[in-house]
């Protein structure tokens, strides 16, 4: 994606994916600190183990609690949320639809908590977030309850939005869905919004699909958190439409 904005605007400068091991960590803040370096996206599993490594953070990045983007800004290293951003552009249309309802997440790992924040955001009164550990995280939000996988079904019916941000459906393993296939039917009428956007129809989608809910893919959350973050590193625009042609040769169905 960047690349492509990169080539787009004519810019110079290359945009990298790099693999980093934990051990790794106090070299890859050595090398943010090269004059070259204008800014980064981080991902699983570092959106919350970067977050005190940086200079300072933005107002939404520190109540978020995490970091998915760091911009370097007259020698400083900033930490920076376009998850919250990024999650909420393709369902604009819908706030109306989720203030004062509940919504349940899937996963409680550095994007549920940008996920979170932009919910609470935009008027939804209660969030269930459904854990493989959920006693871990009991009583540490207000509004926010916890509960297994054994019993997020029955939080379901009064739920309007019922968001995975876990990696399970991404590639390689496509056949996992956070949802088993003998609870879909409480997916019918909700919002069914999956992050993950590798492949772009993933098995909760499908299954949100077949019975009566309504779809939202992780490839336009990808590409808005994208969009923010070039913008705070280039102070451009992404060419989202050319972006999105890109990507479908990118990403398989």
């Amino acid at each position: 994606m960047h690349n492509t904005a990169l080539e787009y605007h004519q810019l110079g400068g290359s945009y990298h994916a790099i693999s980093v091991r934990g051990s790794e960590i106090k070299t890859l803040i050595a090398h943010f600190n090269q004059p070259t370096f204008l800014g980064a996206n981080i991902t699983i599993p570092y959106k919350e183990t970067l977050f005190d490594a940086v200079d300072t953070l933005s107002m939404e990045a520190a109540q978020i609690g995490a970091i998915n983007t760091i911009v370097k800004r007259n020698g400083k290293i900033i930490g920076e949320n376009t998850d919250a951003y990024g999650f909420m552009t393709p369902i604009k249309n819908y706030t109306d639809d989720l203030a004062g309802e509940r919504a349940l997440i899937f996963g409680t790992g550095g994007a549920t908590k940008a996920i979170t924040f932009a919910l609470l955001e935009c008027g939804v009164e209660e969030i269930v977030m459904v854990s493989r550990r959920p006693g871990r995280y009991e009583g540490k939000h207000s509004g926010i309850s916890m509960c297994g996988y054994d019993n997020w079904s029955a939080y379901a019916e009064d739920t309007v939005i019922v968001v995975n941000a876990t990696p399970l459906g991404m590639v390689p393993n496509i056949d996992a869905s956070p949802v088993d296939d003998s609870e879909t039917e409480v997916l019918d009428g909700k919002i069914c919004y999956d992050i993950v956007y590798n492949p772009s129809e993933t098995k909760f989608l499908n299954q949100a699909i077949e019975h009566g809910g309504i779809p939202i893919g992780g490839l336009d959350m990808l590409i808005h958190q994208g969009a923010k973050s070039f913008k705070m590193w280039t102070g451009q625009n992404f060419p989202v439409q050319k972006i999105r042609e890109r990507l479908k040769d990118v990403f398989p169905n």
